[in-house]
This record gives C-alpha cells, structure tokens and sequence, in this order.
C-alpha cells in the first residue's frame, strides 16, 4: 500500500509519524486528529481522487496551510482540489515503493524544509520501523523528536485483493454502535436507534450481508481492534461512528473501515439541524453502500436505499427510538409498558408511521403473553392484531410488519393457516433481517416445514452469531425437527454468551431426556429460572426416574402457582406420565383460553403418546395444522 511505503520512508528518515491509525480504541476520532494537528510540526497530506473530495482531508489540510506546515503529495497525480493549488505538491503516481527514489527523497526533503521553520527543531537521527497493531490498524511506533501528521486522505487507499482474512465474506458489513457523544447518557437511545436505522438501511440492499443488531453490539465497550471484530464477526467491513446531539442540532460522524487492515475506506462528518436527521440517514447509507457495490463490483442504483414505514417527522422518530431502547431494555414490566407508552405517542405524532404501529403490536403481544392474566390476554391480543394490520396497511413492503402480523395470528389468534402468508411475504422482503427469518423459520419448523426452516435459521444464525436468542430459536428449530444432539450445542453457545438465558437450560433438558439422559436432563432442569418451563420439565424426568413424591409435587407447584396461564405444560406432563385423555382435555381447555403454548402442538415429543387419538387429530385439524 502506497500510503504506508510513504509512512516507513519518513520514518527511517528519523520522523515519528502520527496517523489516525495511533488512536487508541474509545478515543474521539475527530477531537485526537484535531490535536495531532495542532501539534504537528508538519502536516503531509496525501491527495488521491477520494481524497480531494472527502470534507475530513480538506479540513486536515487547511489546518496545515493555515499553520504554515503543509506538505502536499498526490499518490495518483491528482491536482489537490481549490485552495491548495497554489502549492507545488510531490507526484508520487509513478513511484513504486522504492525508499531511495527521487519522489519519496523529495517528500522527505520538503519535510525537512519544513521543520526547519519550526523552534527549536533538531535534525532527526533515522532508525529502523518497529510496528505493531492496534484497533484502527497499524501502529508505526518510533521515538523521534518531531511529530509528523499524514491528512486521513492517505488512509482512504482501497484496493481488492488487500491482504484479508479469506474466511470473510465480500459482502458482510458490521454496523458497530454509535457512540453518544451527547455528555448525557439518558441520550443513548438516539445514537443506538440511529445505529439501528443505518443496520435497516443497509440491509434493505439484498447484495450485503449486514450482521444484526445483538452481534455488532456485543462490542460496544470492548477494547477490541477492528480487525479482530470483523474476524470474529466473519465480516469484511465495519461502519463506526459517534453522535452528538444538542438541543435542535446534532452531529454525526461515520467512517467505513476495512476490516483486514482496519484502514478507513470512507469518513464524513455532518453537522445539521434536527429536521434533517433523515436526510443524513439516507445519505450515510448511500455513501457506504455505493463504496462497497464498488468495492463488489457489483453496481447498485446510486440512490438512497428506499425503506417503507419510516417517518419524517422529528418528534414522532424521537419517540418511536425512545420505545426501542425500552423495549430491548427488557427488564421486565414496567420497560415493557414504557416502550407501548413511547410507541403510542409516536403514533400520535405521525399517524402513518407504520414501524411504529408493528413496534406497538409486538409490545402489546408481550404484555399479553408475560404479564396479563387469562381473562384479559383475548383483549391484549385483538389490539396487537389492530396494529399490526395498520402496520402492514400504511407500508406492504416492511418486512418487520409483515412478520410481526403473521406473529400475532399465529401466537395471539393461533391462526396457523392466517399466518402463512405474512410469514411468506416476510422472507421474501426480509432476506437480511435476522429476526424476521428466525421468526419464519420457527413457523415453519412448528408447522412441519423442516426444509424451509432449516436455511432460514442458519442464516439467522450467520447474521447474528453472537445473539444467544437466535442460537436459543435454532435449537427449537431443531427440536421441532426432534434433532436433539445438534440443537445442544446452539443451546451450550447460548448459554455461554448469556448464562442465565431464560428457557435454555428447559430446552436444554428437554433434549438430554429424549437422549435418555435423565440425570443430566434433571440438572438442566433444575438450572433452569423460568418456573413454567423449569415446573413440567421436573415433573416429567422425576417420574421417569422413579421419584415420585418429587413429581407429583412439582406437578402440584405448576397448578397451584400458574394454574390455568400453564394448562400446556400440565398437558405435556399428564401425556408423559401416560394419562392420555387427562391430556387432551387439558389441551382442549387450553384452546379454550387462548393458551399460546398450542403453536408447539404439533411436533412436540412430549405430546408424541396422544397422536392417535381421534380427539388430539381434532385439535390439529381445528388448530390449522396440516
């Protein structure tokens, strides 16, 4: 690369050479360059036909013509852009790395020059290059007395066959977490939905691979280097950025980095009013989506990537990522109520603004399945399907209401057949969308579909590695499927990313009982928090070891503490402990209520004793199952 043949000439010059490469992971990228700047004895910038149009280079090296310390060079002769062409700069076009050649001899003379200028300079002694990594890439670490700054326009070189790690795929992006630079922290919710509308826009572009949500913030506060993350993402390139939002203006700074060598492939920074905030998400998503088309050669339309159910409305966006950051908060009730709240008023604000009105719908279900009693869940779950239908109404094409709408029926309605088509229509719209194809997936898999759940949930999977949710929906997935030995593993890695997920160590169990390894399976059991699935699952393998009086008490807790919120379970129990016609009436009283546990009617092992029942076929049939 031209740009470091440039640093290590310089540097066995005797210069030590600063970069935005030296930044260290967490500091302020603009506000580290801005003091190196300032402090630089001379300021080499590299002009290149990106860098002549990037806002960042023209700023650099106004700082140093202002200084008196600009050293200009073109890597490809490009003349520099206005107001920097009244000074003669080096043509390095033609230059093939050689450290002795007349250019680099003359960059390094005009340097020199200069240095001369500044106090108390003292000629440098050369030595040899010492080099070690950091996040953003390459440290060139020397002890020289002088600081030499190369302008980020040197950084912007971006070429294929880069050295890269093969494993990771051309097209896969990380969008890394905004930083709120607000000074209040009660102002994340608007860097991390702004981080969120960059992931949705990029993945609205069928020819990338954006990694979701849960994976890219898994190192929100990690001291890891960008080439590590995008390894460990199997991605090839990262999107960071910071935020500063201030009464009615904001700034936003974004760069795309490669992830083989953690050099910048594009930076911008954007200072606005609050009303433009959309335009800006446009244009960021632009920006970066055109640079890797190009870098696929694979040539994309040059507009805004289109995406349905948004909003232009200030307030209303304002509300709709206040709801978000509660509703991902999931702390329990009151966060889950918080988030409806700020949904609502969204909704208020912008009537037609279709994310929010699913974003609604999805709180509503939540409320209706963890918090309300049998007696007002009917209620909770008709709003949620109102909502979701306005959803799906105001935007057809938005993959996450076509989702959400197919979720309700069949989770709320137990709408097995309604469902199919949202589902479908999801898939089709949300190819990137981890959630949405794990949402399908899980349907297909329910009703009997293992071919097409199978590759949408690996793609979950790929999108979204280290969410212990998705490993956690793949191996019921695989349950559904009854592969019990491979949905163990997904359920150990869910386990190891989040120790006290709620429902792993129950599914976990549940697979060690079907391989008959009962002891195991009631360890897995008794580690598991939630009590209506920790409750039938120790009913079950006690009776199965003898233990009686253990069974039936644990039977005796999930009535008495649940009663009719878990007439699923007992039915499971009452199937396993050979009580057939006991358990398809607690099945029939459960559709009945309602109960949301019959979308597992159908492949659940634990129900395996009822298949031949003309009753339970009844069920299915009226259930929608095929």
């Amino acid at each position: 690369m031209r740009a470091v043949s440039v640093i290590r000439a310089l540097e066995q010059a005797g210069y030590e050479v600063w970069w935005d490469g030296l930044i260290v992971a967490g500091t302020l990228f603009a506000s580290s360059t801005e003091q190196a700047l300032e402090a630089a004895s001379a300021v080499v910038v590299l002009w290149s036909r990106d860098s002549v149009l990037s806002h960042w280079v023209r700023d650099e090296a106004t700082i140093g013509r202002d200084r008196g310390r600009l050293v200009p060079v073109s890597l490809d002769g490009s003349d520099p852009p206005l107001g920097f062409r009244q000074f003669l700069f080096t043509d390095l076009s033609k230059w093939h790395g050689q450290a002795d050649a007349d250019e680099i001899r003359a960059v390094v003379q005009a340097v020199r020059a200069v240095h001369a200028q500044a106090p108390n300079w003292v000629p440098p002694v050369p030595r040899p290059l010492a080099v070690r990594t950091t996040r953003r890439g390459v440290l060139l670490a020397t002890a020289g007395v002088a600081t030499l700054v190369l302008g980020g326009g040197g950084w912007l070189v971006w070429r294929k066959g880069l050295a890269g790690d093969p494993t990771a795929e051309a097209n896969g992006v990380a969008v890394l977490p905004f930083e709120n630079l607000s000074g209040d922290p009660a102002k994340s919710y608007f860097s991390d939905g702004l981080t969120a509308e960059m992931r949705a826009a990029l993945a609205h572009d069928r020819r990338l691979r954006v990694i979701a949500q849960v994976s890219s913030e898994a190192f929100r506060d990690a001291k890891t280097g960008a080439v590590a993350i995008a390894k460990a993402l199997g991605v090839a390139y990262l999107l960071d950025g910071n935020v500063r939002l201030s009464g009615k203006t904001f700034r936003i700074a974004a760069e795309l980095i490669d992830g083989h060598t953690g050099f910048t492939r594009w930076e911008q920074t954007f200072d606005r009013p609050i009303d433009d905030i959309f335009a800006v998400q446009s244009e960021i998503a632009r920006s970066v989506t055109i640079a890797l088309n190009a870098e696929m050669a694979n040539p994309g339309q040059d507009g805004a990537p289109v995406l349905s159910g948004r909003t232009t409305n200030v307030e209303a966006f304002d509300a709709y990522l206040r709801g978000r950051a509660a509703y991902d908060l999931s702390e329990g009730e009151s966060s889950d109520r918080q988030a409806l709240a700020e949904f609502d008023a969204a909704i208020a604000a912008d009537s037609r603004f279709a994310a929010a009105h699913a974003a609604r719908a999805r709180s509503l279900l939540v409320i209706a399945n963890q918090y309300a009693d049998a007696s007002h869940s009917a209620a909770l779950y008709e709003a949620a399907l109102t909502s979701a239908h306005t959803a799906t109404a105001l935007a057809p094409d938005l993959a996450d209401a076509q989702s959400t709408l197919a979720f309700v029926l069949f989770q709320g309605r137990l709408d097995v057949a309604g469902a199919r088509a949202p589902y479908e229509n999801s898939r089709q719209l949300g190819g990137g969308d981890a959630t949405v194809l794990g949402r399908f997936a899980l349907y297909s898999a329910l009703t009997g579909r293992a071919s097409e759940a199978a590759p949408a949930m690996a793609r979950a999977v790929e999108l979204d590695p280290l969410n212990p949710l998705v490993h956690r929906a793949m191996a019921s997935v695989l349950y559904a499927a009854h592969r019990y030995a491979d949905m163990i593993a997904h359920l150990e890695r869910a386990l190891a990313l989040r120790p006290k997920l709620s429902g792993a160590q129950a599914a976990r169990g549940n697979a060690l009982f079907m391989l008959g390894r009962l002891p195991q399976a009631r360890d897995a059991y008794l580690a598991e928090p939630h009590r209506m699935l920790r409750l039938p699952g120790l009913a079950i393998v006690e009776k199965k070891l003898g233990h009686e009086v253990a069974a039936q008490e644990a039977l005796q807790r999930l009535v008495a503490e649940l009663g009719d919120s878990a007439l699923y379970q007992q039915a499971e129990v009452r199937a396993q402990w050979g009580e057939r016609d006991a358990a398809v009436a607690l099945l029939w009283r459960a559709r009945a209520l309602g109960d949301s546990g019959l979308i597992y009617t159908r492949t659940d092992p634990f129900l395996a004793p009822l298949q031949l029942l003309p009753e339970f076929g009844k069920l299915l049939r009226q259930l929608g199952f095929d």
